[in-house]
């Protein structure tokens, strides 16, 4: 059963846990199985390649992990604070979120 997320591709949000907690960034992957997401420039890991075909160059790479997607707030546009996210059903049929704070809709 596929499991509903407060976040999507391309939201600006902030890192509300662990140890990059305060950081922000804009979400640049979903994993819905895992329940994780890949936020830009946060939770940076070290990784030890070899040369092979597809990297001629080996050595260490820098690449960011996904953090849980609970982990993480959408930053509203018009409060510009994290704020906890609504789902509602306009008038003309369309599934938005919107900004339980200041009541602003998030998808546009």
């Amino acid at each position: 059963m596929p499991v509903k997320f407060h976040v999507k591709k391309d939201d600006q949000v902030i890192v509300i846990a662990g140890k990059e907690k305060g950081k922000t960034g804009k979400i640049l992957r979903v994993i819905t199985k895992e329940e994780r997401v890949l936020v830009e420039k946060v939770n940076f890991v070290k990784r030890h390649t070899r040369p092979s075909g597809r990297t001629r160059q080996g050595g260490i790479l820098e690449k960011e992990a996904p953090i849980h997607a609970s982990n993480v707030m959408i930053i509203c546009t018009k409060c510009n604070l994290p704020v906890r996210v609504g789902r509602k059903i306009l008038e003309d049929g369309k599934k938005v979120r919107y900004c339980k704070k200041c009541g602003e809709l998030i998808d546009l």
